[in-house]
């Protein structure tokens, strides 16, 4: 029962993520995991908005950690024409980030829906310090509700199993 209203819950957010940011485009996690599942196809720019207190503990294997209050124009202006996917916790302050990138020039922007929470929720693949893991920053202790508890850091027996995957 619980599945079901959290269920609900991440889709009515889903809904106001894409009525905030109409121009934000979005692509699923089962496409996202399709294309870099694909080593023909370019692969996409991965930038993780979330705090880097979120992204020590998971992110995506090749994604970057962007500071989405003070992004480095600078650093980014090298992918201006390449395909980026943008993703946070549950997509919020990664469509905010997609829609700064867009005032910014970059046209070919993606938001992640459901981003990190819906990816860890499906199973796929997480990495921290280079080893894989199943946890995540759950962001605190109401959004992270959003998480299944097996992949919620801080979770009984979760935060041992982190740190095994951070070889500490």
């Amino acid at each position: 029962m619980f599945w079901l209203g959290q269920s609900l819950f991440f889709n009515l957010l889903k809904r106001l993520i894409h009525y905030q940011f109409p121009d934000v485009r979005s692509l699923s996690t089962v496409d996202l995991s399709q294309w870099l599942e694909t080593p023909a196809q370019p692969q996409p720019i991965l930038l993780d908005a979330r705090s880097q207190a979120e992204f020590a503990v998971s992110h995506l294997k090749t994604a970057w950690w962007i500071d989405p209050k003070m992004p480095d124009w600078k650093a980014l202006a090298e992918f201006k024409g390449a395909a980026i996917v943008v993703y946070c916790s549950v997509g919020y302050r990664s469509a905010r980030l997609a829609q700064q990138l867009q005032q910014a020039g970059f046209s070919n922007v993606l938001n992640l829906e459901g981003s990190l929470f819906q990816w860890a929720n499906e199973g796929r693949p997480l990495v921290c310090e280079g080893h894989t893991t199943q946890v995540v920053h759950p962001y605190n202790t109401c959004w992270g509700l959003l998480l299944k508890p097996e992949h919620r850091l801080g979770e009984p027996d979760q935060e041992t199993k982190a740190s095994r995957n951070r070889g500490i």
